[in-house]
């Protein structure tokens, strides 16, 4: 299978795209991406991850090379070159070429298809454990490339069977290392506001919840969990994933919840028809 690539104006095969060494995502780690799939071979929410992509470059200062509409058309391209009924698009911006080491010239913008690894069926049907965690992400509304964090917190994670992480600090919930973050208490949907990723499915859910459930945007802490009905996530990948247990807490009864599943369905019937 052979998946390609765009590069600073030219499409390749994703094994000939290659930086040079003096480009600040690899010599200060300066760089931001975003990532989102298709649904029935047309990219999910394009105009809102554009618009995040976009208001990320902005805050690190980076001009973006490319106008939206093009960009769509190179995403499009990518797709139909990839051959695969679905794939995952991955746009990644460095800080580009500088002969100072500090200094943002040109970025380097890559677009690329990627195989889809979705979430094992078996985890929306038993939710999943996460560990905690004492930390909040750097410009937490920007999606960078730095996830040293979650790496380095990666053999924890397997030691305690869990499958991710959930960031909090001063007692305040922020996220998952990836994705959002939800609770039920009773039908009122409850998200974290600030320290966040504005996450695309998040929004996506909150927009399907609205006619069923109240929902509130607004500092979580940790000692909301202890009365939670339901928790669950929202990614790219993960969908509506629940979550029953949070460190050495269960939630509830230790079960994906009715609330989160009915979310699950409602967020499958969308993108069924996407």
């Amino acid at each position: 299978m052979h998946m390609y690539g765009y590069f600073n104006g030219s499409i390749l095969p994703v094994e000939q795209i290659a930086f040079g060494i003096t480009d600040l995502g690899l010599l200060r780690g300066f760089g931001l991406f975003d990532y989102f799939r298709t649904y029935n071979g047309r990219p999910f929410q394009w105009d809102w991850y554009w618009e995040r992509f976009a208001n990320s470059a902005t805050k690190m200062h980076l001009p973006v090379p490319i106008q939206k509409e093009e960009a769509y058309r190179v995403v499009m391209e990518l797709v139909d070159k990839s051959s695969l009924p679905d794939v995952a698009i991955r746009f990644v911006m460095t800080g580009g070429y500088s002969s100072d080491s500090i200094s943002v010239v040109n970025p380097n913008l890559v677009i690329i298809t990627e195989e889809i690894h979705p979430t094992p069926l078996s985890q929306f049907e038993e939710g999943i454990k996460v560990i905690l965690d004492d930390y909040v992400r750097e410009m937490a509304e920007v999606k960078s490339t730095d996830y040293k964090r979650v790496i380095l917190l990666a053999q924890a994670i397997r030691s305690a069977r869990a499958s991710d992480v959930l960031y909090h600090k001063n007692g305040e919930i922020s996220e998952l290392s990836r994705s959002n973050f939800f609770i039920f208490k009773g039908d009122r949907l409850i998200t974290p506001n600030r320290h966040i990723l504005h996450g695309i499915t998040r929004r996506t859910v909150m927009n399907l919840a609205q006619n069923d459930f109240q929902v509130e945007e607004r500092p979580v802490l940790l000692s909301d969990l202890y009365d939670a009905d339901e928790a669950f996530t929202t990614s790219s990948t993960k969908k509506v994933l629940p979550i029953v247990q949070i460190g050495e807490l269960t939630i509830a009864d230790g079960k994906p919840g009715k609330r989160t599943l009915f979310l699950l369905e409602e967020f499958n019937e969308l993108i069924g028809n996407w």
